[in-house]
């Protein structure tokens, strides 16, 4: 009679088993979303381009960004800064300017990406 017990019992345990082991997990997950960076590269510029770029933006006679604040290749401009559009006299001679807007800070010509108001090239005489 124990043994039967113990059969039965067995039987069970292995039935709990198998049915435990038939069932299926599924896990899904929500898509990550990825925040995109743009980070623009600096320009790369020739002497010339640079002398031509200076020279002609500097006859230009726009107001002068703030001083006070630090510009560097790589950083972002505030949004408030006044920015202007490169002559076409430049854009023709050196096309690669073209799509970018820029300023003066400290007789430098600062040239920014539009899209990102990253600073791309700094022009100075």
């Amino acid at each position: 009679m124990t043994h039967l017990r113990h059969a039965a019992i067995a039987a069970a345990l292995i039935a709990g088993m198998t049915a435990a082991q038939a069932q299926t997990t599924v896990i899904t997950r929500e898509p990550v979303q990825t925040q995109t960076v743009v980070t623009t590269e600096p320009l790369q510029l020739s002497p010339v381009q640079r002398q031509t770029i200076y020279r002609t933006i500097v006859r230009e006679r726009v107001a002068p960004a703030q001083p006070t604040v630090e510009y560097r290749v790589g950083t972002r401009v505030p949004a408030t800064t006044q920015l202007y559009a490169v002559p076409d006299t430049v854009a023709v001679e050196v096309p690669a300017i073209r799509q970018y807007k820029y300023m003066m800070v400290n007789n430098r010509v600062v040239l920014i990406d539009p899209t990102t108001s990253q600073v791309v090239a700094e022009v100075v005489e």
